[in-house]
């Protein structure tokens, strides 16, 4: 079974973000919102580990970790606050309401993944020396899924959740058309309804980010089927 860690977050595209972090390296996620939603979903479903989206204006974090610390079933599993940048002050509240890790973002998904594994008791993160979970590999191209790490043409790039996830899918099936009800299913979450234009969208805003550092045009419309990954010939 999946250790399962709660997310704490008001805001939908960061949990999309971490869960898929954390989901492809062998987690499961729930989201939970509040003081009182979080407290309950973690003595409900007890999960291995919870991750706090602390905002910079916002106490809730701190409130929500000595609530869990103060909990018998809970306070033993690991709560991570992640910070806001310029919002470094809330560390030393998190650390007395009796915080286990703080990172501050932007942060390495690297370390939290590394952080949690050692935390579980899980198999280190890359035993082969790497960042773990291999490489996507096509052209300039290359994604680290583990660590949401994506570089072309020897450049950092930085996706969100979405074009990460149409990224990813299209560089699993090169030269394949992929129409846009199949990319709908491999980068949006199930209960989200997605028309074909949002994914035109999202491709378009991939493809620009691409179009930074590199000057070929890999990803192609195929007419009347969807897009497509290919190498200029």
């Amino acid at each position: 079974m999946r250790p399962l860690v709660l997310i704490c977050s008001e805001d939908a595209e960061f949990y999309l973000f971490l869960s898929h972090i954390l989901e492809v390296d062998g987690f499961a996620t729930e989201l939970a919102g509040g003081v009182e939603e979080t407290v309950r979903q973690a003595t409900e479903r007890e999960p291995q580990a919870v991750v706090l989206d602390c905002q910079p204006a916002s106490a809730v974090g701190q409130a929500i970790c000595a609530r869990l610390k103060g909990e018998i079933r809970t306070s033993a599993r690991p709560v991570v606050a992640l910070i806001a940048p310029g919002a470094e002050h809330q560390h030393l509240d998190l650390l007395k309401t009796g915080i286990d890790e703080s990172f501050v973002r932007p942060f390495a998904p690297a370390k939290l993944l590394a952080y949690l594994r050692a935390e579980l008791g899980m198999a280190p993160l890359g035993s082969d020396g790497g960042e773990g979970g291999g490489s996507l590999i096509f052209g300039e191209l290359e994604i680290r899924p583990a660590s949401h790490r994506v570089r072309c043409n020897g450049h950092q790039l930085h996706l969100g959740p979405i074009e990460f996830n149409l990224l990813c899918h299209l560089i699993e099936n090169p030269g394949k058309a992929c129409s846009r009800d199949e990319l709908i299913c491999a980068a949006w979450p199930a209960n989200i309804h997605v028309g074909p234009r949002t994914v035109d969208v999202h491709i378009s805003r991939l493809r620009r980010t691409l179009k930074k550092v590199s000057s070929e045009n890999v990803i192609r419309t195929i007419r009347s089927a969807g897009y497509a990954l290919e190498q200029e010939t």
